[in-house]
């Protein structure tokens, strides 16, 4: 809808992504999409922002003929959601829960598990076995461990990792 009103302007996204914010704040917003008026407002409100001179919009972004983006271009928004992995994203959320349980489930977890989650941090046996003065070697197993539980958790729950 901006980018038609805008009529392609590189600014489409950021006048739409102001007044969304600005309809966001408004104290009879919930009234607007009750009675089903919310478009018809913000399209008047995305016109109103792009083409008035004297509008908050222009004053605050435009200031004297000058355009300051509100986001990063688009192009490169694009290229880095084109690289985005949802599933990895996924997976590692569902890892991250694991060892929430594991760290609530017994003391021997809880064990592996903040070690697993420091080779994560540091990714390196050496460099937590001297943080925490515990042998490496015992990092390494607590470690391994941890990758087992978790895999065979994954493996449970019908969850794919290809990682």
């Amino acid at each position: 809808m901006a980018r038609r009103i805008c009529k392609g302007s590189k600014e489409w996204e950021d006048v739409a992504h102001y007044v969304i914010a600005g309809f966001l704040e408004k104290e009879n917003a919930i009234e607007l999409i009750e009675r089903e008026e919310a478009m018809k407002y913000m399209s008047g409100m995305i016109h109103l922002s792009y083409y008035s001179r004297t509008s908050p919009y222009h004053k605050l972004y435009r200031q004297s003929g000058k355009v300051h983006e509100l986001y990063e271009s688009t192009e490169r928004r694009q290229a880095i959601d084109e690289s985005y992995n949802l599933d990895r994203d996924q997976l590692t959320e569902e890892v991250y829960g694991i060892l929430i349980d594991m760290k609530a489930e017994n003391l021997e977890l809880w064990y592996i598990a903040t070690l697993f989650e420091m080779y994560v941090d540091y990714g390196n046996y050496s460099e937590i076995a001297r943080k925490t003065k515990i042998p490496r070697t015992s990092v390494s197993q607590a470690v391994g461990e941890a990758r087992e539980y978790i895999q065979a958790t994954l493996k449970k729950r019908n969850i794919d990792y290809d990682y």
